[in-house]
């Protein structure tokens, strides 16, 4: 299999690992999409759409949003997290090779606080039940610091191999 195929394959597992665990937490999901943009086929499987889009960067899984924010922190925060773990055991199970090597970096990068990641998103789930509210401009600091130092991280990465 190419590095395409593998690379979407780690994000079909990310992405289900989030369904799985909002399925288990009883928050409903309409889609889980392969690539960005326009459709360009699909299938429906139960309650579920799987569509493959046109433009091939990332991944999601449409989660009703509000069932979620309705759920405990604790649960928010594994729904969040489900897809870094299933990436993490994904990546182990077959650590040492391009599978498992794009599961572990697809993980890692997710668990960044950056914008609409992962990490951004437990780092909001967080600050909101320590505020007990939400507040704009508590979450604008953290979007750019999380940005701030998510470059920080990666430049240090990068010069680790250069």
């Amino acid at each position: 299999m190419s590095l395409i195929g593998f690379a979407a394959l780690a994000m079909i597992v990310h992405e289900l690992g989030h369904l799985l665990v909002a399925r288990s937490c009883n928050v409903a999901a309409s889609e889980l999409g392969l690539g960005m943009g326009p459709r360009l086929m699909g299938v429906r499987v139960g309650s579920l759409q799987l569509n493959l889009r046109a433009i091939p960067i990332g991944s999601f899984v449409m989660l009703d949003g509000v069932s979620l924010k309705e759920k405990s922190v604790r649960a928010q925060l594994m729904v969040h997290l489900g897809g870094v773990t299933f990436n993490l055991v994904a990546g182990f199970l077959t650590y040492g090779t391009t599978f498992g090597w794009l599961n572990l970096l697809l993980a890692a990068g997710n668990i960044l606080p950056l914008y609409q990641h992962d990490g951004w998103k437990c780092g909001v789930v967080i600050m909101r039940a320590f505020l007990r509210r939400k507040s704009q401009p508590a979450e604008r600091a953290f979007t750019f610091s999380g940005g701030f130092v998510s470059l920080l991280i990666a430049w240090a990465v990068v010069r680790m191999f250069i």
